[in-house]
């Protein structure tokens, strides 16, 4: 059993940097992305940043703060901006999505609301805790209308 455990060990030590995701930097992007990147972020801090492929798109996640508040980018490999979302306050939503949200959460806790631009279209995401304690989401439309996408 201890020869057993032993070489387990050893297989996942050496299988697990393959698996490391590297931490990216600003500069490791195309120069096309970065150019975005900054033009986004309006005296903001990277946090962090993030590849991935999300429906056969390459795209690239930044985390930002700006004054206090989250506001993360998707950037495709080629530039272009694909979404923002932006940390806002409930009462700063228009009041449909207020009531929605409040609606939505019940008796629950709303942890943050988001501004979720993409394509010029405006929604609002809430993430809360359920009152059973599992942490959710939910995408509204201007009107209140809770939405998938």
């Amino acid at each position: 059993m201890k020869i057993l455990m032993t070489i387990t060990a050893l297989i996942a030590l050496s299988i697990s940097p393959a698996f490391a995701q590297k931490k990216l930097a600003l500069k490791d992007l195309p120069a096309e992305v970065q150019k975005t990147i900054q033009a986004e972020l309006k005296g903001g801090e990277i946090k962090n940043i993030g590849r991935e492929k999300e429906g056969g798109v390459v795209q690239y996640e930044v985390e930002t703060m700006l004054n206090g508040k989250h506001r993360d980018l998707n950037v495709d490999s080629k530039g272009k901006l694909l979404v923002v979302e932006e940390e806002t306050s409930l009462d700063a939503v228009p009041a449909p999505v207020k009531a929605a949200i409040l609606k939505k959460v019940a008796n629950g806790k709303l942890d943050m609301v988001e501004l979720f631009m993409r394509g010029g279209v405006t929604m609002y995401e809430a993430a809360y805790t359920a009152k059973g304690g599992k942490k959710q989401e939910a995408l509204f439309k201007a009107d209140g209308t809770e939405t998938k996408d």
